[in-house]
This record gives C-alpha cells, structure tokens and sequence, in this order.
C-alpha cells in the first residue's frame, strides 16, 4: 500500500544527496516533495501541511554530524514525524471485565466480520477463551459468515438467527460466555451502508447496555479519506477507543493510516491484511514510519518467526543438518513454516533496504506452488535420496508438477548447493538451523 509513497519519499531525499549541509535553500526543494509525496498519498492536506512545517523547522534547527549526511539526518527527522503523526506509540487493547466485551463496528464491506474472527484468533494465541457474538441481524448469510469463520478458528459462536433485536441477542451472548467461563466477547455487529441514523442508534444503543471493555471502529484502508470523514462522524457518536486498518496489502495510497490518527484523535490499535485469520498485527507507530521509509521492520519480522517458531521441529532439523541427512521432506516442511509467517511480499519489505530492490518485483503467496508442486511430484523415495533423481525422473517430476525441466534442474541445482553449504558448516562445528539460511540462495 505505501510503496508509491515509499519510491516518492526516496526521491525527495536525493534532493540532499551530495550536500554538505543542510540550509533554507536544499531543504526547501526536499520538503516541497515530501509534501507532494503525503498529498499523493491522500494524506488530508492540512495534515501533510502541518508535518512538512514541523520537518523544515526541525531540519534547519539542527546541526549536521560529520559522520551523518543531510540525507540520512532528514530522513531519521521524517521517521520521527511519521511515527508521532501515526501516534508515537503502539496502544494495547482493553480486556477488562468478566468477560470483557468488544464491541466491533465499521462501515458494511470494510471487513468487519473477518476482523472479529481474527482478533479471536489473536486472543486465542494468547490463552484466552473467546466468544464471537453474532449480531448483524440485517446482512443476508451474515450469521452463517461468523459462524464458518468461528469453525475456522475453533471459537464458539453465539446466535439467535430467529431473533431480531441485537441489543438482546449481544446481551445474551454476554451472559453465556460468562455462564461457559469464556474471557472476552467479541460482538459483530451490523456494517452500514452509510452513516444511517437508526443504524447508529442501534449501535448506540448496543454500546449503553453492553459496557464493552473496548469499542473499535473497522476502516477499509482503501478508502481514503473517506474513511477518515466516516470514522470521524462514527466517533463523535460513539466515541470509541480504537481504529482497526483492514486491506492494509491493497493497492491504493495509504493516506487513511496516515491521517486518522491526527482527525479523529484515536490510535490505530490492529492493521489486517489478506483473508487468512492470522494475519493481524499490532499496530506499531514507528516501525510503520521505518517500513515506510524503506528502513525495514527487523523486530516485526522476528516476532513473526518467534509465534511459528516449532522447538521440537527445529531440534529435529538439527540433528539431520549434523548427520549430513536434509532431504526433501525436510525442505517442504521448511517452506510451510515461512508461509504461516504470512505474506510474502509483506516479509520481504520487512526485511532492511529489500523494498527498494524489490519494488519492480512481483512476489505473491503463489511464488512458492511451482517448488511444492515438483517436490509433491517425487516418490517418497526420491524425496529422501534426491541423488537418485536422473534425467527420467525429472522429466516425469517436470510433467507431473505442471513444470518445466529447467525449473526442476534449478531447484535441485539449489537444494545441492545448500546440501554443501550445510555439510561445509558440520565440519567447521557450526550448528546453525535452515531458519537462520537463506535458503533461496543461488
């Protein structure tokens, strides 16, 4: 989403590349562009206004460091910035109460209801007994959605499909969570097509006779700044705690996540991506601004391995890597513990300096199918003694994976050049894991 923003903030800064210092003239050009890059962005204009005022005032007031170019010294002045306009700093979600009660709310069509499943995915990883509550009486297939979203992530669902006042169904979804000893209560709610008085007097309403804990307000991120006009006018009526970013992988400007914080005078609190329930993240001010700026997001990328992170599986792995014994299988099962860590292309800008190199690449969660196609094509044999695959064998890998020859040459070519890598370590003593290799290095 911010990569169009990314490229135009990079430019902006090579305004600087090659000066001394910083002065009123190089620095005027910079945040000229800057300015441009926000506004593109749809960034509100008063707001990317406000920013670039208070960048100019704090790039001129500052001393340059022989070791630090001007470049690097704004760009670290923009971060700062960004991270305080998206907040400053990451805001936990309130979960007090018995149970505590969250009540999730969004215009229809912002991805409202696969948030709530999840958020209980979320909270389920943490240990804590969950409950959606299903309370969208108007959407047709709105119940039976929650429902085979709380199959999905083994939550119970709470419904009445029969019963049309949603006050009394959330009610009576509070009071058989309590009764099954359930910790939290999610509360789906109805998704407006507008901003509908009767609508936003149910919700009102839902609000008063709940208490919830926590009352989020879901936003489609590829809505603009309509999303920021609706959020606010949600929130001068329900006056909730928290915004939700949804689609955050689309295509469009990014400006909503950059704005809402400043408008609405409420912190982003989750940003979602993609339909899979795990793919919820924390929302996190300053390594936004970092991923923005092309700087990476190092200790995101960690936490992501750390939650998929399998101890016996790893130990396992070690001790074939030692024996000398890494096969196929063991490659496959390496594969699927990346693509639990979520999308790929989002790893990659992760990772520092990658989403510059990456930019004009196209890298989805299809870019792994070819390699698990030709390894599902080889016999179990084949898969634990690779060097037994001759030019027939690859030939009918190649035929029956839907591949080319070539490709599962170049597959095999890399698995051996990791093979040797990995014996050349065992006899150095090392006893490094795949997880800390690259093992997509040619």
């Amino acid at each position: 989403m911010f990569e169009n923003l990314s490229i135009k903030l990079d430019r902006a800064f090579k305004n600087l590349k090659g000066q001394g210092k910083i002065t009123e003239i190089n620095v005027a050009a910079t945040i000229k562009e800057i300015r441009r890059a926000l506004i593109d962005a749809d960034v509100n204009y008063k707001v990317a206004k406000d920013v670039t005022d208070s960048i100019r005032e704090k790039a001129l007031g500052r001393d340059v460091l022989i070791a630090v170019s001007p470049g690097q010294l704004l760009t670290k002045i923009v971060a700062e910035e960004l991270t305080d306009l998206m907040g400053g700093s990451k805001e936990d979600i309130n979960i007090a109460g018995d149970p505590a009660v969250i009540l999730v709310s969004g215009l229809q069509g912002s991805g409202k209801t696969t948030f709530c499943g999840k958020l209980a995915t979320h909270f389920k990883k943490q240990g804590k007994p969950v409950m959606l509550a299903a309370c969208d009486i108007y959407r047709p297939a709105a119940i039976e959605q929650l429902k085979v979203i709380g199959e999905q992530v083994s939550v119970d669902v709470y419904a009445e499909p029969e019963n049309k006042n949603p006050v009394e169904i959330a009610r009576n979804a509070v009071q058989e969570a309590r009764q099954k000893g359930k910790k939290i209560v999610i509360v789906d709610t109805a998704g407006r097509l507008a901003i509908d008085e009767d609508m936003m007097n149910e919700i009102t309403t839902l609000k008063r006779v709940l208490n919830p804990s926590e009352t989020l307000f879901v936003v489609d991120s590829m809505t603009g700044q309509d999303a920021v006009n609706t959020a606010k006018t949600f929130n001068e009526r329900l006056d909730f705690n928290g915004v939700v970013l949804t689609k955050l992988d689309g295509d469009s400007r990014g400006g909503a996540a950059l704005s809402i914080r400043t408008v609405v005078d409420k912190p982003i609190k989750f940003i979602s991506t993609g339909e899979k329930m795990d793919a919820i993240d924390i929302f996190h001010p300053d390594r936004m601004a970092q991923r923005i700026l092309g700087m990476g997001d190092v200790i995101s990328l960690v936490e992501r391995a750390q939650q998929t992170y399998d101890e016996e599986e790893a130990r396992r792995l070690n001790k074939k890597i030692r024996k000398n014994q890494f096969d196929f299988n063991d490659f496959l099962s390496q594969l699927q513990q990346i693509k639990k860590m979520g999308n790929v292309k989002d790893l990659v800008g992760m990772i520092p300096g990658m989403s510059k190199v990456m930019k004009d690449i196209d890298i989805d969660d299809d870019s792994f199918k070819p390699i698990e196609a030709i390894i599902r094509s080889m016999t179990l044999d084949e898969r634990e003694n690779p060097d037994m695959l001759n030019g027939s064998r690859r030939k009918r890998i190649a035929d029956g994976s839907g591949t080319t020859i070539q490709e599962v040459n170049n597959l095999l070519k890399q698995f051996n050049q990791m093979r040797k890598m990995m014996k050349t370590m065992n006899k150095m003593g090392g006893k490094r894991s795949l997880a800390n290799m690259n093992i997509f290095g040619k």
